[in-house]
């Protein structure tokens, strides 16, 4: 985090009133915070820990078109668009670069026949993706073996950014341009008066305001349930790690069953495994069960489920509380947890024996992260019917990063009014009853 006064904020005064409240300092709420700023709107930003410490700052990396849902794709063509373009977020500097996208074909999953089809169903937007044989995967990635010989799928243009960097530097940007950050700021509920909301209430007082923006990631079914709103969105946890950086190793990014990576500004590496995704059973995995019936039968071979110490530390957090009482988001500021350790290890020694040249990787760094998915893995960005002043921002189903820049655009749009950079209506909250 970068040590600007206007961005360490939590020691002054909550301002009294303001046009707009951000609840979730992530990289959607802070992209969020910066257009409305822009835009010269009033705007509070509340994160109940730190500036991009969950699952911004945990993620891959990736910012990618690759296989992305259809409905997805102009959200994020936008995103590459912000993020590409050096003049969005006050020409400061967020690590991205395009890199290209390797997806590995795995025979026994059917991998080719997917991207094929995949494939078809984006033809209309002019990607560059397509198909490459095991021969040209060898140019782009030389020193590989034993690596499927069914090709892969390849996007040149995708690229990635730096987690660790853009969220405060975007946060940077929306200060400079008038926002008010406030960190270890919890906001524990809404007052409302007509069905609109008036007042957000937090632990350190409360903000008379017009709209709220929830972009509180794997934290905002919590919340809407607060405010009487069942939000549908179950939490998995991903594992990644952090190599020290080590000379001659590939620049593009690699996706695989068994291992992936994302090259670091620094040289070292981001790795993990598709398949690393663990699914808690928790209380909320029964009451959302039939929302989430067709994901669950078709995730379960990807999808490792556990059943332990998360269920209970889920049905002993509070639910509901007076507006001053202590809240979970203030017992527990950043969700921490622990790594999947024997996945990660099994991705290095699978990464190891496909190249050879991740030989030499020393592991700096393991940690764990919790994912906010929604029923249908698109994210959720439009306005409740229940509380018209409450815009939803959140949901975005593993893809909150590469999504962020245009995800917090479109939030910011909505709030604006008029026209937005694209149809917002395959994420409305309306599709889930909201």
């Amino acid at each position: 985090m970068p040590k600007d006064k206007k961005i360490n904020m939590t020691n002054t005064p909550l301002p009294k009133q303001t046009d707009v409240v951000i609840i979730g300092g992530g990289i959607v709420g802070v992209s969020a915070a910066w257009h409305l700023a822009v835009a010269g709107y009033r705007v509070t930003l509340c994160e109940k820990g730190m500036i991009g410490g969950e699952q911004t700052g945990r993620n891959w990396g990736w910012c990618r078109k690759t296989l992305r849902d259809p409905k997805e794709i102009p959200l994020m063509q936008q995103s590459a668009r912000d993020w590409q373009d050096k003049k969005v977020f006050g020409n400061l500097e967020t690590g991205y670069r395009t890199t290209g996208i390797v997806y590995f074909s795995g025979r026994q999953h059917g991998d080719t026949e997917h991207y094929v089809n995949w494939l078809s169903s984006i033809r209309d937007f002019g990607l560059d993706s397509h198909m490459i044989t095991a021969s040209e995967v060898d140019q782009l990635i030389p020193g590989g073996t034993n690596l499927p010989r069914d090709g892969a799928l390849f996007t040149p243009s995708d690229g990635c950014a730096e987690p660790s960097l853009a969220a405060s530097v975007i946060c940077t940007a929306a200060a400079d341009a008038g926002a008010k950050i406030f960190q270890n700021t919890a906001v524990r509920g809404l007052e409302r008066y007509a069905g609109q909301v008036r007042e957000v209430v937090t632990e350190k007082g409360a903000i008379r305001c017009d709209a709220v923006v929830l972009a509180g990631g794997a934290w905002s079914r919590l919340f809407a349930g607060q405010e009487g709103i069942n939000l549908p969105a179950l939490n998995v946890m991903g594992s990644a790690m952090r190599t020290l950086p080590f000379p001659n190793g590939p620049n593009i990014s690699v996706a695989g069953r068994r291992f992936g990576w994302r090259k670091r500004a620094d040289g070292g590496y981001i790795v993990s495994q598709a398949d690393a995704t663990i699914f808690d059973i928790v209380p909320d995995s029964f009451r959302l069960v039939w929302a989430f019936r067709p994901q669950l039968l078709q995730g379960l071979r990807q999808l490792r489920l556990r059943f332990g110490a998360a269920f209970f530390h889920e049905l002993k957090r509070a639910r509901k509380w007076a507006l001053d009482e202590t809240t979970p988001f203030e017992l527990e500021r950043i969700a921490n947890p622990a790594p999947a350790q024997a996945v990660l290890e099994e991705a290095a020694q699978r990464l190891k024996k496909a190249f050879p040249v991740f030989d030499q990787i020393q592991i700096a760094h393991r940690w764990g992260g919790l994912i906010d998915v929604t029923p249908d893995a698109l994210p959720l960005i439009g306005t409740s019917a229940s509380v018209p002043s409450l815009i939803f921002a959140t949901g975005f189903s593993g893809h909150g990063f590469g999504l962020g820049p245009g995800g917090g655009r479109l939030a910011a749009e909505l709030v604006i009014g008029g026209s937005t950079c694209v149809d917002p209506s395959p994420f409305a909250p309306a599709r889930f009853g909201l």
